[in-house]
């Protein structure tokens, strides 16, 4: 089973993009720095902003997208599971909206591939939001809002628009963090626990699934390939970016570990049948505390903890 994980380990980091030096590859391994956001118009930003934190795109008028993803402090919430506009939980934990422009799928089950469709998703699914239309006819209603539309697209709101404006908002949610200064030459940037935390989180496997810009989030792979990892679920999920891991606890898409050490543990040995000793969780646990970025100059943190 242990040479399973170890061909496991080999086989995914060979997706791993190519180093410029064997130096640059030996410190580099498979992950890569953010990279600025692309530019896009600002009209179409600052009415994605606003359309964020507004009401009413919910049915209920009771839910907006931070209602969930809070900007303030994770781009999630604390909770194990968020609540819809139906009240009923939802079926999955809520992952960080911060740096998810650098998906390659959306949401735990990655059935969309663009911020554009997730958001046009979500502001119709029965499960979240339940807004269908109903979004377009409030704002259009507003002529206030109705101009700027105007302005933006030459016509009324309409989903797709307001799916837009959404989505360009969050195109713009990265998080450059002391990791990235790091990979770009910066050798000042990581304490020596964060350095020996990287190169053991590529030893024992952990990079096998965690690698490229946001450390996950580009491929699927089974849930508990040797042990078993959180309650009901589809076998198969989205792996999660561990970007700002440090600060988006609860883990897993059930959200029943709390802690990061916890998340370590346990990941270790449903994934890749390892019982870690004490030093390397407080290493590797050291390293993730290096992906925390900023997100306008402000650290991010844990949703509930002020600052």
């Amino acid at each position: 089973m242990r040479n399973l994980a170890l061909s496991l380990v080999m086989a995914c980091c060979m997706l791993a993009p190519a180093a410029k030096s064997r130096d640059d590859s030996s410190a580099r391994g498979p992950a890569e720095a953010l990279s600025p956001p692309l530019p896009i118009e600002s009209g179409k930003i600052d009415l994605g902003r606003d359309l964020f934190q507004d009401r009413r795109i919910s049915r209920s008028v009771a839910l907006s997208c931070a209602s969930c993803h809070d900007i303030e402090s994770n781009g999630a919430t604390s909770r194990r599971f968020d609540r819809g506009d139906s009240g009923h939980e939802l079926p999955f934990n809520t992952p960080t909206v911060f740096n998810s422009v650098h998906n390659y799928r959306l949401g735990w089950e990655g059935k969309t591939r663009t911020l554009h469709d997730f958001v046009s998703g979500t502001l119709g699914s029965e499960h979240v939001m339940r807004g269908r239309d109903l979004s377009a006819e409030r704002l259009a209603a507003d002529p206030r809002m109705l101009a700027r539309f105007r302005m933006i697209y030459g016509t009324g709101p309409s989903r797709a628009a307001v799916a837009d404006a959404l989505a360009s908002f969050m195109g713009t949610l990265v998080t450059p963090a002391p990791f990235d200064r790091w990979l770009q030459g910066d050798r000042k940037a990581l304490t020596l626990q964060q350095v020996r935390g990287y190169e053991r989180f590529k030893q024992v496997g952990c990079a096998s699934c965690h690698q490229g810009v946001n450390l996950g989030a580009n491929l699927f792979q089974r849930r508990g390939i040797f042990h078993p990892l959180g309650g009901k679920g589809p076998e198969h999920l989205r792996v999660p970016s561990l970007r700002n891991v440090a600060v988006t606890a609860p883990y897993f898409h059930d959200g029943h570990v709390a802690s990061l050490p916890g998340a370590i543990r346990v990941m270790a040995r449903s994934q890749l049948d390892l019982t870690l000793a004490d030093q390397d969780v407080r290493d590797i646990a050291a390293f993730l505390q290096s992906l925390t970025g900023a997100y306008q100059g402000r650290q991010l943190r844990q949703a509930g903890v002020r600052e």
